[in-house]
Order: structure tokens, then sequence, then C-alpha cells
């Protein structure tokens, strides 16, 4: 599903954030990928996403080389990927429910057939009483919540979690981490990016442990 050969990247001229890292990633499987913070693990899930390019190396996403590929082919395997940002990056003018139905909604499903699902995953989250609740009035761990919702309510073939449960609870972060799983268990892999090693110590699933750049599976 994704292999990466010899991959090194650096922002302009300075120093390279990743060298030489080589890995795969094989259908259904888990991951965590960690490493102090600055080690690059934002960065090495931009490249998983296609929203960077590598300053050297190779990158196969889905069987297909990365760097042959046009935009419109790299949206084409975006729609295969459930990602989830820091940031966020919810849609201010539209509800909880509109925001993780979109990815839905794009792939031109009827509402009357996904309507129950996206109200009984934001319930499963904890925000079935934030349904029509707009982002700018939701917390940061509310609007994370809403965030992983819309990765994961198409089933995507490859979730992206970068610090997934970093701002909600213990008993959240523990609900979140099922819901993972058992995306994973109907055929998604799954890679969270995580500092949080009590998390990652609930599961016996192999560490992408990034270090000055260079990564170790363990």
């Amino acid at each position: 599903m994704i292999r990466f050969e010899n991959v090194g990247l650096r922002y302009g001229n300075g120093p390279e954030i990743l060298r030489d890292v080589t890995f795969h990633v094989v259908p259904g499987s888990f991951h965590f990928l960690t490493g102090p913070s600055g080690a690059g693990k934002t960065t090495l899930l931009r490249l998983l996403f296609m929203s960077l390019r590598p300053t050297r190396g190779l990158i196969f996403v889905f069987g297909e080389n990365v760097s042959d590929l046009s935009a419109a082919g790299r949206a084409e395997l975006r729609r295969r990927i459930g990602i989830v940002f820091q940031d966020f990056r919810l849609l201010d003018h539209l509800t909880t429910w509109e925001n993780v139905a979109l990815p839905l909604r794009v792939m031109g499903k009827k509402e009357s057939d996904y309507r129950e699902d996206v109200t009984d995953l934001l319930r499963w989250v904890g925000l079935g009483d934030r349904i029509d609740a707009y982002p700018e009035v939701l917390s940061g761990g509310e609007k994370q919540r809403a965030a992983i919702a819309r990765a994961v309510i198409g089933r995507p073939e490859l979730l992206l979690a970068d610090e997934p449960t970093g701002n909600v609870d213990p008993m959240i972060a523990d609900r979140l981490l099922r819901l993972f799983v058992e995306l994973n268990r109907l055929g998604t892999s799954v890679i969270i990016a995580t500092h949080d090693y009590g998390l990652m110590d609930q599961l016996d699933a192999p560490r992408l442990v990034l270090y000055e750049g260079h990564l170790e599976i363990r």
C-alpha cells in the first residue's frame, strides 16, 4: 500500500528534515508513528498524503509512484485516504454534522443513505449534543473529535492521524483508539502519530520511530 525508498526532505536550503527513510505499509496494518518533537512526524504524514513532495527518493502510494502523478492523479488517490490534521481544518460555514458528512457528499452518496450513520458516529465520539453547532463554538477537543469522525466516516483504505488524542481526556482517548482499531479490523490501514506512550502501550502494534531524521521500526 505504501512504500518509501531512501526518501529525504529539506525545506529550501536548510538541513534535511528526513534522511534516507525506507519502510513499507501493507494493507490492513496498524502502526504508531512516534519520536520527539520536531523529529518530522507531521512532515512524514504530509508526504504520505501527497501534500508534500520529497527532495529525493521514491514514494509509492497504492502502488503508484507519486512523482509520476499529475495533480489530478494525486487528488484521486487522496480520496482513498482519511486524514486528521492537528489544525482540524473544519469548514466554518458547515455544522458539525455537515462537516462529518462532507466526504460522503463529495462521493455523490444520497443524504438519506448516510444520515443515520453520521449521527451515530457523532454520538459515539461524544458529540451527539453538538450536531448542529458550528466550529466557532466548539472547544479544541470537540473540533478534534469532529475531524476524526470526518476522517473515518467513509471507511478509507488508509487513515492518517496526527496526535488524534492530544486534546481529549483519557476516557475519550480510549474510545477513539477503539474506533481506530475497529476501522482497522474492517480493513483500513492505520498510521497514528502520537507522543502518548500510554496510548501506544494499549496496543501491540509496530512503531515507526523518527529520530534525527532517520526512521526505525520497532
